[in-house]
């Protein structure tokens, strides 16, 4: 059917302004209610909606059904599955795609563009037809909580270019990138899941950086921009409005002075830079008056239809014109209209045999990507003598850590390569105790590997205890590889030997087997600088 805006009801028109999401495997009363009492236009995944890829295809196509028996236009199906260490899928079959920092590290826009295929790829065949990807925030806070390596890097004409060649090989596969997280969240250092960040900078040096990345997916004609809830006060005058709810931000400068065309989707509503400051009824109500086309609203029935209706209200009072929804609404069914063949039919994908195909590109990048960052000759390892492995894991869900489905070490990846290999799986975070008693293990090896996690802006104080510990003992070879954040450098500034990984995922780990064993030559350089000494674009 041609979906007109003139076709729907105002309750209609409205529900198609929201994405939504529901926590259940298969379509529940929760996702019942939101697509055919509410009209939702848009349902977004989360890893509570996947059990296996077989299980989410079938999900995907029982919701447009739904979507379709309702007498609704087909739903905008979204997900987070940016690659590496933000992965909404990483089960059976899907193939582990690197996250962007990794992707800088190398260098290589046809990389970036060629993992952008392969993702869409899967997604469209799970019945997924928008990515909430790429991330183009210029990451040039160190102390950036909520960023880090979901950035491309610092420089912002290698984000413009990685970014682009992320959004081509999205959307030649038929999937909807979505440019984030506008207009730049990569210099704070408040994490906007638990309050209100600023990016202070006058409009000058926001047109050298920030914006530049957003322009330059504009100009390759980006099907959506999702925005940030940071302020901007060279941009909106009160600095205690994010950029989700100002006019001056999404209609003044994105739709008017960058000419944007496309869908304007605000980051989670339910994020407490929204929802504690403002409220989530009155953040969406503001966000639509700022510019929104979409509202999203990811987790809590109560808040989605309290959000729904706080607009339906605003729209019968005339606070926000219907002419205001009416412009929102037909951007998103032109763009439902034009990706109407990735919500039915999905295609038939053997995953096993697409995951196989990509097998040789990801571990190739994977080994473009590491970046051997510093060595005092204590490289390769003696495959002859044994090898002791620290390795980090997450105990603990937080805003920007989820624990994965499938569990694969640096241990596991060493151990492919030689018997002589033991692993001390830690926490994230130490007590004293633990710190000592990890030490104690060291005294029979000569050949250590410590693979650092910081999920966050420094190196939790447990794991820089457990480094300097092992620094005092006699004898030992001490390797430090990051496998998340590559400032970790700088809280372990005496270690002879320090590699960046970017991500702990598979493909990853074996690289980093095969370079400390001399079988992988590391090739990355660093996308971020992280002292006057390793600069960004260095290596050892």
């Amino acid at each position: 059917m041609d979906w007109k805006v003139s076709g729907l009801t105002l309750e209609q028109k409205i529900g198609q302004m929201f994405i939504c999401g529901f926590d259940a495997l298969t379509p529940n009363d929760h996702a019942k209610k939101l697509i055919q009492d509410y009209h939702v236009g848009g349902i977004v995944y989360f890893r509570r909606n996947v059990q296996k890829l077989s299980q989410l295809s079938e999900l995907s196509s029982s919701l447009q059904d739904l979507a379709a028996s309702s007498g609704g236009p087909p739903l905008i199906v979204a997900i987070d599955q940016e690659g590496g260490m933000v992965a909404r899928i990483d089960h059976e079959g899907i193939s582990r795609i690197p996250g962007n920092m990794a992707l800088g590290a190398t260098g290589s826009k046809e990389y970036t563009y060629q993992v952008g295929k392969i993702g869409a790829k899967e997604l469209r065949a799970l019945g997924i037809n928008m990515n909430f990807a790429p991330c183009l925030d210029v990451n040039n806070n160190p102390m950036n909580p909520v960023i880090g390596v979901r950035s491309f890097g610092e420089d912002p004409q290698a984000v413009a270019v990685h970014g682009v060649a992320a959004i081509k090989g999205y959307q030649e596969e038929g999937v909807s990138a979505t440019a984030k997280h506008f207009p730049g969240h990569g210099d704070t250092s408040v994490d906007s899941h638990l309050g209100l960040a600023s990016v202070p900078h006058e409009r000058a040096r926001l047109d050298q950086v920030e914006l530049y990345p957003f322009k330059k997916a504009i100009e390759d004609e980006v099907d959506a921009i999702m925005t940030a809830h940071v302020s901007f006060p060279a941009i909106e005058p009160d600095d205690g409005i994010p950029a989700t709810l100002s006019h001056a931000v999404l209609t003044g400068l994105l739709r008017e002075e960058m000419r944007f065309q496309g869908l304007i989707i605000t980051d989670c509503l339910e994020m407490h830079a929204i929802a504690k400051e403002f409220g989530i009824p009155e953040g969406a109500i503001r966000s639509i008056e700022a510019g929104a086309d979409c509202v999203l609203v990811s987790h809590t029935l109560k808040d989605q239809e309290a959000a729904i209706r706080a607009v339906a209200d605003a729209v019968r009072s005339g606070r926000i014109s219907e002419d205001r929804i009416d412009a929102s609404v037909e951007r998103i069914l032109t763009l439902k209209a034009r990706n109407a063949h990735t919500v039915r039919n999905l295609p038939a994908v053997d995953f096993a045999s697409l995951s196989q195909e990509a097998k040789g590109l990801l571990s190739e990048i994977a080994g473009k990507g590491i970046t051997l960052v510093r060595d005092h000759d204590q490289l390769p390892l003696n495959q002859d003598e044994s090898v002791l492995v620290y390795w980090p894991e997450l105990l603990r869900a937080t805003q920007v850590d989820e624990a994965w489905s499938r569990s694969f070490t640096l241990g596991d990846a060493l151990n492919g390569r030689s018997g002589r290999i033991e692993e001390i799986r830690i926490g994230t975070d130490l007590s004293d105790e633990e710190v000592d008693a990890a030490v104690q293990e060291a005294g029979r090896f000569k050949q250590v590997v410590v693979a650092t996690y910081t999920s966050e802006s420094r190196l939790p104080e447990g794991q820089r205890k457990l480094v300097e510990k092992l620094l005092q003992l006699d004898g030992v070879k001490l390797i430090v590889a990051s496998t998340r954040n590559p400032y970790d450098l700088n809280d372990l500034p005496n270690i002879p030997t320090y590699l960046c990984c970017y991500e702990n995922t598979p493909y990853y780990m074996d690289a980093l087997a095969g370079v400390l064993y001399g079988e992988v030559k590391p090739e990355g350089r660093l996308p971020v600088s992280l002292s006057d000494k390793y600069l960004s674009g260095s290596k050892a």
